[in-house]
């Protein structure tokens, strides 16, 4: 579920709207830097506490998709690819898209109650913290949805995420906070109704053309190839957790 065998074209084919969220934060990261168009970005991209109160809504969402610093663009582009192509695969496009700019500007908002009147941030975090929470909600309420070791991951990297948000200086803790919990509440409302992702476990009718393999929500599926999902699983742990320390590291200097 969360480990990438796809090539990059297969990538692009399965999971378009992830893509386009990885191309877009990609393009602006890069026109943030330099002179002139960068600085018009961020003068008016970046969510501002205050001006958001003088009526400048549209820093409620533009902040999802602006970074500035190298790591955090790497960490968040990176939890991108490994955690949303699934739920894009099992929602659909648009839904996905509606839970994604929901979430993250539930954290905005969030921001924005509870953070002071100067306080400035950008970040696709509240976002990504909302897929984790919708995962979540997968996790304690709907098993059929999720197979074992995924659900060992998604348990694993919150309790990651909690030790990042804690430890790691300049992180945004209300877009964290508030994008997790939007995620979490809006799991009965997006999974209302929501059947196994191809069919019942004993169809033996083959998956859509074009499907990718590994997307496939069936609770036994795990015990296929147990033992390569594990030693997977851990490397992907070990990965998110050299991110957390590079970024730390190099917040120091």
């Amino acid at each position: 579920m969360f480990i990438r065998t796809e090539s990059f074209q297969q990538f692009i084919r399965y999971y378009p709207v992830v893509t386009a969220l990885i191309a877009i934060n990609t393009v602006l990261f890069v026109l943030i830097r330099f002179p002139g168009i960068g600085d018009m970005i961020r003068y008016y991209g970046v969510g501002q506490n205050l001006a958001i109160a003088m009526g400048e809504y549209w820093r409620l969402v533009t902040p999802i998709f602006l970074h500035y610093r190298l790591m955090h663009f790497l960490f968040n582009s990176f939890a991108l690819i490994i955690f949303a192509p699934a739920m894009e695969r099992l929602l659909g496009r648009w839904k996905f898209i509606g839970l994604y700019l929901a979430t993250g500007v539930a954290g905005n908002v969030g921001t924005f109650l509870f953070g002071p009147d100067y306080y400035a941030h950008l970040g696709a975090s509240g976002a990504l913290y909302g897929l984790l929470g919708l995962y979540l909600y997968m996790v304690l309420f709907r098993k059929d949805l999720i197979d074992p070791a995924s659900s060992q991951i998604v348990t694993t990297i919150l309790v990651i995420g909690l030790f990042y948000t804690i430890v790691m200086p300049g992180v945004n803790l209300y877009a964290h906070l508030f994008g997790f919990l939007s995620g979490l509440a809006f799991g009965p409302l997006v999974f209302k109704g929501q059947m196994k992702y191809f069919t019942v476990l004993n169809d033996p009718a083959p998956s859509p053309v074009g499907a990718p393999p590994q997307i496939r929500f069936d609770p036994r599926r795990w015990q296929k190839s147990h033992k390569r999902r594990q030693i997977l699983k851990y490397v992907l742990i070990g990965f998110v957790v050299f991110l957390i320390v590079l970024g730390m590291l190099n917040s120091l200097r």
